[in-house]
């Protein structure tokens, strides 16, 4: 009799595996995941992130977009953080990452922070989603209930990442496809392209609306011209304020720009261009906090993609290489 319980047993729990393992299991993670195995992880993560955004206020959103392009490959698993190796093209040389996303020290440094106190327990993946929360919150941004539990994937893709990530030049359609291929509405899209509130763009990205565009101001663009030259490869690294007004402060202001026509990239202001999202953007303008709580929501819901959970998965003892 206890011997047919135990298999009865065995093959159940194979079977909730095996569901789970082909879902998201987003019910899985918990916003007290790590209160008993590591009670003191998310205040470790909290004062790097504090500290590395004092250091340089851009970070906030380097971490940010970090997380964004972590989820969007993959999901919400880490493998951006993963470096090259000979059997494995990873994420950080892909066509939207490569000399664009940055923050991986201060991933790193807040792994090292937490290894000390609780090694082999928190994830580089929840470390990641954290430090987002955290850098925007940092700036003035709002905060959110950060649900924990991810494990770190044992790959990355550089394939995934060339055809998932949302381009700067991208047309609105082409925009809401891909976030409706992660589960994220329209209104999710708008909220999240809100984070470009904050941080900088490379003259390469925004060159050809600041010369060909005829949807967007003059003044604004014979001011981007100063520093961004004409002829493609002389000064592509030179960085522009997203937000021309409020840089480094988290607000509804980047809003504003659009309906001046003042988006620096063209992905920005497709947002407001006679398409279905000009109402949300309206919204955002009228209703700070409206933008806040839908940023706030969007960001819960983003970090939920595709998350990995026991068994699947690892937690790396080093965000950048697989144990």
């Amino acid at each position: 009799m206890a011997y047919h319980f135990s298999l009865l047993t065995c093959i159940l729990l194979s079977i909730i595996l095996s569901i789970c393992s082909s879902l998201k299991c987003e019910a899985h993670l918990h916003p007290n995941f790590y209160d008993k195995t590591c009670p003191n992880a998310l205040s470790t993560i909290r004062t790097v992130i504090r500290r590395a955004v004092s250091a340089e206020r851009r970070m906030a959103a380097s971490l940010v977009r970090l997380h964004f392009h972590d989820c969007f490959v993959q999901g919400c698993d880490g493998s951006i953080l993963l470096d090259d190796t000979p059997s494995m093209q990873g994420e950080k040389f892909a066509r939207n990452n490569n000399n664009s996303v940055r923050g991986f020290e201060v991933i790193d440094r807040a792994k090292s922070e937490v290894e000390s106190v609780c090694p082999g327990v928190v994830s580089c993946a929840d470390i990641v989603a954290v430090a987002a929360r955290d850098a925007t919150v940092a700036v003035g941004g709002p905060s959110w209930t950060m649900k924990l539990g991810r494990r770190d994937s044992t790959s990355a893709s550089l394939s995934l990442a060339n055809a998932n990530l949302p381009g700067f030049n991208d047309p609105l359609s082409s925009l809401i496809s891909r976030f409706e291929g992660k589960g994220l509405t329209e209104r999710d899209m708008v909220a999240l392209s809100g984070a470009h509130t904050i941080g900088q763009a490379q003259c390469s990205t925004f060159r050809g609306r600041i010369y060909n565009a005829t949807d967007i101001d003059a003044g604004f663009a014979t001011t981007r011209r100063r520093q961004c030259p004409a002829d493609a490869g002389n000064g592509d690294t030179i960085l522009a304020p997203l937000d021309l007004v409020t840089p480094n402060s988290f607000d509804n202001n980047y809003f504003r720009n659009l309906i001046q026509r003042k988006g620096l990239l063209q992905s920005d202001q497709v947002l407001f261009s006679g398409g279905s999202t000009d109402t949300i953007v309206n919204e955002y303008i009228r209703s700070p906090s409206t933008f806040n709580s839908d940023f706030a929501s969007a960001m819960v819901k983003m970090g939920d993609i595709d998350v990995l959970i026991v068994p699947r998965g690892e937690v790396r003892r080093r965000c950048n290489v697989v144990n």
